[in-house]
């Protein structure tokens, strides 16, 4: 079986021995630090930088005298009065006609839509002979009327390959004269377009050579606006979106994009992203859930880049831009109203409110679903966690008020997962007529795992399958998800590295640090915890701290090139450790990983390179901080990498199964439904069966579409999109009851005297808790104690409240507004001077209300209520805090 590595600078097209240049632009220079730089010259043997100490700019010089890369003139913005301005050029110096051999090959026909862009999605593919290359590109009438402005790109490392492009702000226009055209154009004839459309003052006189070609039929369209609901999932980590598209979604579906398959109809289609970190650009059904800030000098139009976008903007600067980069932005649910302060790697800055960061994110992926499926959405379904659904839906109805956000007929993450599974059951006619199924499902995401539990009955009615669900969220741990397996990964990683820098060999073996044999592993977490696991791997990892430092936390105090060198450190681990992450668990056959580089062309037949860009570490000695740019010759095998991380998920599923297996409730459950990108790792699987016989585990790995996307982690949107369509088309008839979910934390207060008061209790229902605490009536400030089920504090919260604001209140009206919820004993108890805060949760909101009831000379007043959310945002760990 072959098994799989990683080669730095890979050659561009992976043949051996063939050395890879890396071409640059001036403006990619301009980005990158003195130390990138610097780094650079280095690594390409450039001797006029290696002669001596250079400034930054000529440095830039060096680089670009050796290694510059071509631009061409581009039209992608709109300038006013530019598309007349190049209509005239046209009338008066449109006098050469190239000889068209046949050797250009352009599409027939186009059909495009005003507001749309045009990009390689569209695969419009050009051919053309080598005097032409990446230029603008006019559209034309007979008439000589200019109809729009386009342009070609290369389209891969294809000789004369190239697709035709087009931006969203340059408008097409309709002619009465339907006899459209291309007009190709030499480098030096676009780029004299370019600067007619660009500037306003004359040019000279010039004679434009230009070969033109006939287009059969050129159609403009508006946006069809459509009822078909775009259903999105929302991830911590990453974001996917898709829609069913039925074959009457618009009136007329593009003929190109059905000939192309990128739509298909009576079908669900998923919404592809480009992928532009890598040197081949790629769709992928996936998009990292990454914000960062491009251009905040006009705080009224902030410029932001979204994930692979924001990932590539992150690695051009080395991981040192001062750009603000927001990668949790799912946490921000229940604090989406506060403020940020942003700055773009120019230094500008800005205040902004998260919910427009978050808004112009969601807006984001709403326009790429609309320029792929060719639709105006006006319907959203955005798949939240089932504890939160509420809270999320609450928000996004404010941030996206052009939208209908689906509520009432919505799915929570879970329950969607769950659906995808109900779905196959019908399809397959796999079920017993009318039977009770009961189902738990664990969702290991980017950032947290959550465990709810489901009961369903399906009765194959005389018109639709009738569907009963009732469903309670369970469990949850919102410090475990798939970013700590890749800090894992990390921390092993940097551990092995030192190694090796300092003693020039790897001598790091797995079982020095991780001691305890893997068939005992599991019972030495039950009898000790996972920390007594990992005591020596971290601190391992605290000595390899002291040579290669990624705590960029720790250096605000130190010089900038310090600082911007700890926190490259720690975000170039983190890419490669993640990378290595995927790499090992997205297929079978991958055994080793190795890095080298790109000058050796070593082949073995167990190694699968796959490229990662320049090598950058610094190490820290003697008090100063070096580069290295030499490879270590170290190999991570699978085996390690397993070891490494069991301890921690077994810890995870023991938390939310050890109950129901000591209670014997497990096997009432007759699925158990793994889902997440992280549920992939077959360590997952080994775990569970520790507690669940394994045929009742719904666990796979194979991806059932042709994207690069686990199944596992299109489950959620998969079953979300089947359930808005079985709705729609009356397949179904569902019936969805959401219980009290599970609370995991306790709440307490103490009493005068320091005696802690319980209010709320661990792992009750939400519906059920209330409790209360006393103080005089003059109080200003009560605190509160959130603690999680290991009876750690995880949080304090302080009621502030104004005896003077307090409002006359009866009996009734309490009893009428909070029923059992506050009792009427507990409000007759209430003495002259006292006043008693009431602590009690509601179903539909994760957190707890605080309410303070008073009396004062035998009336009963009450106060303002107050909530206070469980858990700030959806995970309190911030892999990204500069602390790691």
């Amino acid at each position: 079986m072959k098994s799989y590595g990683y080669k730095l600078n890979s050659p561009a097209n992976g043949a051996p021995g063939e050395q890879s240049v890396i071409k640059y632009s001036r403006d990619e220079l301009s980005d990158m630090t003195t130390l990138q730089l610097r780094n650079i010259v280095h690594k390409e043997k450039l001797v006029g930088g290696l002669s001596g100490t250079l400034d930054r700019e000529a440095l830039i010089r060096t680089i670009l005298k050796f290694r510059s890369s071509e631009t061409s003139l581009i039209i992608r913005s709109y300038r006013k009065d530019g598309m007349e301005r190049v209509e005239a050029a046209l009338s008066r110096y449109l006098n050469t006609p190239l000889r068209d051999d046949g050797s250009i090959k352009a599409p027939a026909r186009l059909t495009l839509y005003t507001g749309l862009p045009v990009d390689r999605r569209d695969r419009y593919r050009v051919e053309l002979p080598g005097i032409f290359t990446e230029s603008n590109v006019l559209v034309i009438n007979d008439l000589q009327e200019l109809c729009g402005i386009m342009h070609v790109v290369k389209d891969g490392s294809q000789q004369g390959a190239y697709y035709l492009a087009a931006s969203r702000d340059i408008p097409f226009r309709r002619t009465a004269n339907k006899n459209y055209s291309f007009l190709f154009f030499r480098k030096q004839d676009s780029e004299y377009i370019y600067k007619t459309y660009d500037q306003e003052r004359p040019l000279p006189p010039v004679n434009l050579h230009y070969c033109r070609i006939p287009i059969a039929d050129l159609d403009i369209r508006e946006l069809e606006e459509t009822d078909t609901v775009l259903a999105i999932d929302f991830g911590t980590t990453n974001t996917t979106a898709g829609a069913y598209l039925d074959s009457r979604y618009i009136s007329a579906p593009s003929d190109h994009d059905l000939l192309n398959r990128t739509i298909r109809l009576n079908d669900i289609n998923y919404v592809a992203f480009p992928d532009a970190t890598s040197k081949e650009e790629q769709w992928i059904e996936l998009l990292p859930t990454i914000v960062s800030v491009a251009d905040c000098s006009d705080a009224g139009h902030i410029r932001y880049l979204f994930g692979y976008a924001a990932q590539k903007s992150m690695k051009k600067s080395g991981y040192t831009s001062h750009g603000t980069v927001f990668q949790g932005i799912k946490r921000w649910v229940n604090s989406y109203r506060q403020m940020e302060e942003v700055m773009d790697a120019h230094g500008n800055t800005a205040m902004v409110p998260r919910s427009d960061i978050l808004r112009a994110y969601m807006r984001h992926v709403v326009e790429m679903a609309e320029h792929q499926f060719k639709c105006r959405f006006r319907q959203l379904h955005i798949s939240s966690p089932v504890k939160l659904k509420t809270q999320f839906n609450d928000m996004f109805r404010e941030l996206l008020p052009e939208y209908s956000i689906e509520a009432a007929h919505g799915l929570d993450e879970g329950m969607a997962v769950l659906y995808n599974t109900i779905a196959d059951q019908m399809e397959k006619n796999s079920f017993v007529d009318s039977e009770e199924y009961h189902a738990l499902v664990i969702d290991c995401g980017g950032g947290t795992t959550d465990l709810s539990s489901c009961r369903f009955r399906i009765e194959n009615g005389p018109l639709s399958y009738r569907i009963d669900i009732q469903t309670a969220y369970e469990n949850g741990d919102t410090n475990f998800g798939g970013n700590n397996i890749t800090f894992r990964i990390l921390q092993y990683m940097k551990i092995v590295f030192a190694d090796y820098y300092s003693r020039r060999r790897s001598t790091v073996d797995i079982d020095s640090l991780i001691a305890i044999p893997g068939t005992d592993l599991y019972r030495h977490v039950d009898e000790f915890g996972v920390k007594s696991v990992y005591g020596a791997f971290e601190a391992a990892y605290l000595e390899a701290e002291a040579l290669i430092p990624t705590r960029f936390k720790e250096y605000e105090n130190r010089t900038r090139e310090e600082y911007l060198r700890v926190k490259s450190n720690f975000y170039f681990l983190w890419e490669m450790a993640d990378a290595m992450k995927k790499e090992f668990f997205r297929k079978t056959g991958i055994i080793r990983n190795r890095f080298e580089s790109a000058n050796e062309h070593r082949q073995e037949n167990d190694l699968k390179i796959t490229a990662v860009d320049r090598w950058c570490l610094s190490l820290q000695a003697n008090g100063e901080m070096k580069d290295v740019y030499e490879f270590p010759d170290v190999i991570f095998n699978i085996k390690e990498i397993n070891q490494l991380i069991k301890a921690d998920i077994y810890e995870i599923v023991r938390k939310f199964l050890e109950d129901y297996y000591e209670q014997g409730r497990l096997q009432d459950y007759s699925i158990i439904k793994l889902t997440g990108q992280s549920c992939t790792i077959d360590v997952f699987r080994e775990a569970l069966k520790e507690f669940v016989a394994g045929r009742s585990i719904e666990f796979r790995r194979k991806t059932e579409h042709a994207g690069q996307v686990p199944d596992l982690k299109l489950a959620c949107l998969r079953g979300a999109i089947r359930y808005l369509s079985a709705r729609k088309n009356g397949t179904i008839e569902a019936v969805i009851a959401n219980h009290a979910p599970v609370i995991p934390y306790s709440v307490s207060a103490f009493t005068h005297d320091r005696q802690e008061k319980l209010l709320i209790s661990s792992q009750e229902r939400l519906n059920r808790v209330q409790g209360s605490v006393s103080r005089p009536i003059g109080t200003a400030e009560v605190e509160f104690y959130l603690a999680g089920a290991d009876g750690e504090v995880r949080h304090k919260y302080v009621y502030a409240g104004d005896a003077s604001r307090y409002r006359p209140i009866r009996h009734e009206d309490i009893a009428e507004a909070y029923g059992g919820k506050i009792p009427q004993d507990d409000t007759d108890s209430i003495v002259n001077g006292e006043a008693k805060y009431f602590v009690f949760a509601e179903a539909n909101a994760w957190g707890f209300h605080v309410l303070p009831v008073a009396r004062r000379d035998e009336q009963l007043y009450w106060g303002e209520k107050q909530f206070f959310a469980f858990e700030n945002g959806l995970s309190e760990l911030d892999f990204f805090d500069g602390r790691k």
